[in-house]
């Protein structure tokens, strides 16, 4: 709990007052060069940032859980093979690769950074999926299916709550891969902590390099960490260890 205290009161002073470490990364500039990032609202950014990465990851979490139960049940086995491919691609091609297609298609901004993160984050989920509804073990269905419940009622009753922590397991992956990935979303001029990273690249100004990159690790870090509670919590209502 301390720790995760400590982190938060961290992040909260270096968005909202980011001055106070002024004299530390003064010691990384040179020339005279400003040691707090200027061209920017930090807290705006961050929002922003955060704002990119929900997005991106909804739509992740509900194409990639909706084909996972589309290929476990019985008429769409079939096509597991295909879902399996189609999932694959944002691995396959990294989102730099992505940006690159997607920015004479669709123009520079946020749309190309969510179609990259979209994709990047649609394996983990759809693999969780797979594997938390495959997860449930047949004589709970059976008995779901000698209590009188039809096929929708198990689904939604008894399946899909059982199968909810491994699924979230793989949003939570999905969510802390892409706040990393989001930061190259700037490149493309998709607004976001990113900015800041790239400032510093562009002045060789460290100061801002680590900036921005505490900031996206503090984020990363307390959203795996929130997301965990959860997860554990609701596998303790289905009786998961």
């Amino acid at each position: 709990m301390a720790a995760r205290l400590g982190a938060l009161l961290l992040l909260l002073l270096l968005v909202l007052a980011p001055q106070v470490f002024a004299p530390v990364l003064r010691l990384l500039t040179e020339n005279g060069a400003p040691a707090i990032y200027d061209q920017g609202s930090l807290l705006d950014l961050t929002l922003d940032h955060i704002a990119l990465v929900a997005g991106s990851t909804a739509a992740s979490a509900l194409a990639a859980v909706l084909l996972g139960i589309l290929v476990t049940r019985p008429a769409g086995r079939e096509f597991l093979p295909l879902s399996r491919a189609v999932v694959n691609v944002g691995q396959v091609f990294p989102p730099v690769a992505v940006l690159a297609i997607a920015v004479p298609l669709v123009g520079f901004g946020l749309r190309p950074t969510l179609i990259a993160l979209v994709l990047y984050g649609l394996l983990p989920i759809f693999e969780n999926t797979i594997a938390g509804l495959d997860g449930v073990s047949p004589p709970v269905m059976e008995a779901a299916r000698g209590m009188g419940l039809g096929p929708r009622q198990r689904f939604l009753s008894v399946e899909l709550p059982l199968a909810l922590p491994v699924i979230l397991a793989g949003i939570r992956l999905s969510t802390v891969i892409n706040i990393g990935t989001a930061t190259i979303g700037s490149t493309v001029a998709a607004k976001g902590l990113g900015e800041v990273i790239l400032a510093g690249l562009g002045t060789s100004n460290t100061a801002f390099i680590l900036q921005g990159g505490l900031i996206v690790g503090l984020l990363a870090v307390l959203v795996y960490d929130g997301l965990g509670l959860i997860e554990a919590r609701l596998a303790r209502r289905a009786g998961r260890v």
